[in-house]
């Protein structure tokens, strides 16, 4: 959908509350009936969670060599998108912490619709040393 941002990502450098790419696109009738049909319910209200808004708008700006995973999403629904609807996206890091010894980041996108209307509150936490998962499956390793 878009390039890959113009830095790269350097975990130490980030700082909390820095904005990322903003973005917006048109929600047509036909993406509301794929989501529900890839999900098997015929009246599944958000498919914006479908389009991965925090991770568009921090690759955005940057790129990331080192890769991460992800620990955990918050979504909050407000009100449902309206097919034909311009959906009006920004994102920003929220976040940041070292917790045993292992960075995380939180990135932030809110999406709102071309009347103002508030749609969704995502934050996606990512681990920031994805050599580290398996390890205490694997000690040697």
């Amino acid at each position: 959908m878009l390039s890959q941002g113009t830095k790269e990502l350097k975990y130490d450098d980030l700082v909390i509350g820095e904005e990322l790419g903003s973005f917006e696109y048109v929600l047509t009738q036909q993406m509301l009936d794929d989501f529900r049909e890839s999900v098997e319910d015929p009246e599944a209200p958000f498919p914006t969670l479908a389009v991965k808004h925090d991770g568009t708008a921090l690759n955005m700006v940057y790129y990331d060599t080192t890769g991460g995973v992800n620990a955990g999403n918050e979504v909050e629904f407000f009100n449902p998108p309206i097919p034909g609807k311009k959906i009006l996206v920004s994102g920003r890091i929220a976040d940041k912490y070292v917790r045993r010894d292992k960075p995380y980041l939180v990135i932030e996108a809110t999406a709102t619709d071309e009347d103002g209307r508030l749609l969704e509150r995502l934050r996606t936490y990512q681990m920031k040393k994805p050599d580290e998962v398996g390890k205490k499956w694997n000690p040697q390793g």
